[in-house]
């Protein structure tokens, strides 16, 4: 470990303590290379995407890079759990209904392309298989897998973060990053906070969430396309006498599947878990944000759910309107893909990294992100990861990104549009 003038000079400074910046933090200080991770707010804050109760893991993707991806992710996953000693994955099988769309047909594709172990169901068949609990249109197709589940949000990033502090990693919270530079003297990547600190690194990765584009932006003059939505997560009573029914746990009927819908608009849900004879059941979507002054809004409406709850579920929950909501942040890029790459330019080149647009499906691949984001510091390079879907410069090529065959999976709302039944 260097020294200037009694000053550490880390390996790596990790920007941004979410689940992104946290479990870099562990794989880091894990390798060996001497960590500090820097939060702007307190750590396990909710002013972003990482806080919470649950998180679906999932390998059903239409996109084949991303079923590959969740699959290492998941062995990850299973890593940092026997680091620590305790779980933050609750397995469960993952269910994906729909109208035999691009997008679902896309999914069954990719599971038969890296030969993930699925079934395909018609509406007889996932009935049958869920004893009654579940109905969808003659018309829908169901596919079922078993890899799924439930991960413990703020519990896997105080995991990584315990587990960083274990391997000997600085962590440092309410020092929020007010420049990054490159010391053209001595070396080395200069970042100053607005507490006056300043750090010295030989890398940096920036992972900041829905702050990224800001941060980017003030500092090399690069706009990404990084847009913050605020989204809705809600839960909803089962009625009494089914609550094992749609319980995680086995017993009573449970061991219910994490599940997604692709029709219009996409719903996506967890079993019941944190909250007992609650369901967790969303929309994937939400309104674009300034992540500095959201209005914290709940008066979204539940038309388009209210109507999927009542005919999925066949009456045993109750839909009339959720008991209990929660705001969160997804980081949206226009494709939906990750932002994973270089910073570049004269000043840093391959000495800063940047891992953001997460676009609200990112969690379940943070231990993977994390590995790629530190391989890409350290070695200029990472393997196993189809890193072409993620560079910066796509944007450069084309505004819209990688141009997918299928519809988008995140509806944006425009200002004033409340109705989550209106997102494509």
């Amino acid at each position: 470990m260097e020294s200037r003038s009694g000053i550490i000079v880390f390996d790596l400074i990790v920007i941004g303590a979410g689940v992104m910046g946290s479990s870099t933090a562990y794989r880091s200080s894990k390798l060996g290379h001497r960590t500090i991770l820097l939060e702007q707010y307190d750590f396990l804050h909710h002013r972003g995407s990482s806080h919470g109760e649950s998180r679906t893991i999932r390998a059903t993707y239409p996109e084949v890079y991303y079923t590959a991806m969740a699959r290492q992710a998941a062995e990850l996953w299973a890593e940092a759990e026997a680091d620590a000693g305790f779980r933050v994955h609750i397995k469960t099988s993952q269910l994906d209904v729909g109208p035999a769309n691009a997008s679902l047909r896309a999914v069954v594709s990719s599971c038969r392309k890296t030969s993930l172990p699925h079934s395909v169901l018609n509406a007889e068949e996932l009935s049958r298989m869920f004893s009654g609990r579940m109905s969808i249109p003659e018309d829908w197709t169901a596919v079922t897998t078993d890899l799924g589940g439930v991960i413990k949000p703020t519990k896997a990033v105080s995991m990584f973060q315990m587990l960083a502090v274990r391997n000997g990693a600085v962590l440092k919270d309410n020092m929020e990053v007010s420049d990054i530079r490159r010391d053209e003297i001595k070396g080395g990547i200069v970042v100053s906070t607005s507490t006056g600190e300043e750090f010295i690194g030989r890398k940096c990765v920036v992972t900041a969430g829905a702050w990224t584009r800001k941060l980017v932006n003030k500092v090399s003059g690069l706009e990404l396309p990084i847009q913050p939505l605020e989204t809705m997560v809600s839960y909803w009573r089962i009625k009494p006498g089914h609550e094992g029914d749609f319980s995680i746990t086995r017993g009573g009927g449970g061991n219910f599947p994490t599940f997604a819908s692709y029709g219009n608009p996409y719903i996506y849900g967890t079993p019941s878990l944190e909250y007992p004879g609650l369901i967790k059941v969303g929309v994937h979507g939400g309104r674009p944000c300034d992540p500095d002054s959201r209005p914290w809004r709940t008066s979204f409406r539940f038309d388009a759910l209210r109507k999927w709850i009542e005919e999925v579920f066949r009456g045993s929950v109750d839909a009339s309107e959720p008991v209990s909501t929660q705001s969160c942040m997804y980081s949206m890029t226009p494709d939906e893909d990750f932002v994973i790459d270089f910073l570049g330019g004269e000043e840093f080149r391959e000495d800063v990294v940047v891992g953001g647009g997460f676009s609200g499906h990112g969690f379940k691949m943070a231990p993977l992100v994390a590995k790629v984001l530190v391989d890409l510091a350290f070695e200029g390079k990472a393997e196993g990861v189809e890193m072409r879907h993620f560079r910066i410069g796509r944007f450069a090529e084309d505004p819209r990104g990688n141009v997918k065959d299928y519809m988008a999976q995140v509806g944006i709302l425009s200002s004033g549009d409340d109705s989550f039944g209106a997102v494509e």
